[in-house]
């Protein structure tokens, strides 16, 4: 499952940075994931001061 990132995100930019893939983007207010480029690899969750990054179900 793809990761998605949720609305605790405080738009720090962590993940993104983190990301292999290149596939976070900020969108307004807070950071989000193309679910198709999404390696389900778990980076960004691991470097999320706050845990926004969670497997989508």
């Amino acid at each position: 499952m793809a990761y998605k990132i949720s609305d605790e995100c405080i738009a720090c930019g962590a993940c993104a940075a983190e990301c292999p893939v290149g596939c976070i983007s900020e969108a307004g207010d807070k950071f989000e994931i193309n679910p198709e480029e999404c390696l389900e690899c778990g980076a960004c969750a691991g470097v999320c001061p706050v845990g926004a990054p969670v497997q989508d179900a």
